[in-house]
């Protein structure tokens, strides 16, 4: 802005006032530069923040997967101190009644030996547990707001998010993976697979796919031990995990499938009404189970055995069950052999207890050629289970029977 000159009064020169404008341009030039220099401080902030949150959610996501890979290998490195057990029992009581290991008892030809687990493989499905915090700064400064909208590049925590998600998911594929391989080993691999669950419980305690395993995982324990006191323990433990399961996921067939296996053995030592209602809730259940997943071999077996049990009830087993109830449950030789003609044409070779029980259906409905020829069937098969072992000495009983 141009300066006028002012002539004062008193002197024969003339005088100019200070330059106010001047000092006013100067003043707002001095408030602006502050203000520059305010938003690039905030600029080098917020990308410190930004760097800082990108670490952050990096150190977070290298935690969890540490932490699942090195449970995984303290698991397998585990050793337990239980001592390996072997059950020559071979009296147990009615499928009917009972879930119990699969022995057999032959007194009277009335009542044969429960059922023992065979191996389940679902689908992995899951949902993890999520950990946000949400901070936000409030600038009172429109214009410095606007200056750095372009500049304002935050990690979206919502990718974050589905990062640290996509970790644990993964985790928990691997996590049901070993489970499964250990579920089909030996007994000291069924041990392992039970603490592997029970470590990882707290973290996955809400997924389906987890609770059913899990629940499979105490039914395991519940045929390796001894103990009744610990069958018992296992039986009830597992029970109520598979029960929780069961009230959020009802269209489950694995967990109706796991709930009848854990009601029967948890009934094997209850008195005789309340293996009859098992009896019922064990049925009811199992049917679910199939009308949910048709094509489960699995579920077949168990239901044969459940018939074959049935049919062969003995006198008091019949006479109680019509005291204490209206209608108690019937079926016959022939619903049991479809059922277990049905698990070999869904999966041949299912198990080698199986066709034993082919054999012997047919047997009982006098048809001595099918018995033999699934009897030779049943001897190509080798043994995998306790079952297993023990159908393959039944089967060594029904041979030696035949020849004399």
């Amino acid at each position: 802005v141009p300066r006028l000159p002012v002539l004062v009064k008193g002197g024969d020169s003339a005088m100019y006032p200070p330059p106010l404008v001047h000092a006013t341009q100067v003043n707002v030039l001095e408030r602006l530069d502050v203000a520059l220099r305010n938003i690039s401080e905030l600029r080098r902030e917020v990308e410190e923040l930004r760097n800082s949150l990108q670490h952050l959610a990096a150190e977070i996501i290298g935690e969890v997967r540490s932490h699942l890979e090195e449970t995984q290998k303290v698991t397998r490195r585990r050793r337990f101190p239980f001592p390996r057990e072997r059950s020559d029992s071979t009296g147990s009581s009615s499928i009917y009644f009972t879930a119990s290991s699969g022995a057999a008892n032959t007194d009277d030809g009335e009542s044969e030996g429960g059922y023992t687990t065979a191996n389940a493989e679902s689908d992995y499905d899951r949902e993890s547990e999520k950990e946000s915090e949400e901070g936000e700064d409030e600038m009172s400064c429109e214009t410095v707001r606007t200056a750095r909208q372009n500049s304002l590049d935050l990690v979206n925590e919502d990718e974050t998010l589905l990062i640290l998600d996509s970790s644990l998911e993964e985790g928990l594929g691997q996590l049901l993976q070993q489970a499964d391989h250990l579920h089909n080993g030996d007994e000291q691999e069924k041990r392992e697979g039970f603490q592997l669950l029970l470590n990882n419980k707290l973290a996955y305690a809400d997924q389906k796919d987890f609770l059913w395993r899990l629940a499979r995982a105490h039914s395991d324990m519940c045929e390796i031990t001894e103990d009744i006191d610990e069958k018992r323990s296992y039986a009830s433990d597992g029970k109520e995990e598979i029960e929780i399961a069961l009230q959020k996921w009802d269209q489950s067939a694995e967990c109706h499938q796991w709930y009848a296996i854990l009601c029967g053995q948890l009934s094997e030592h209850e008195s005789i009404q309340k293996r009859i209602q098992t009896g019922y809730v064990f049925k009811e259940h199992i049917d679910k189970a199939i009308e949910l997943k048709p094509e489960d071999p699995k579920s077949y077996y168990l239901l044969g055995r459940w018939c074959y049990q049935v049919s062969h009830s003995g006198w008091l087993e019949k006479k109680t069950a019509s005291a204490l109830f209206e209608a108690p449950p019937t079926a016959t030789v022939q619903d049991a052999l479809q059922n277990f003609l049905r698990v070999e044409e869904l999966s041949p070779g299912f198990s080698k207890a199986g066709r034993v029980y082919i054999a012997k259906c047919y047997r009982d409905l006098g048809n001595n050629s099918a018995a033999v020829l699934w009897m030779n069937l049943a001897s190509e098969l080798p043994v995998n289970t306790k079952e297993d072992a023990e159908s393959d000495r039944e089967l060594e009983e029904m041979r030696s029977v035949w020849e004399d």
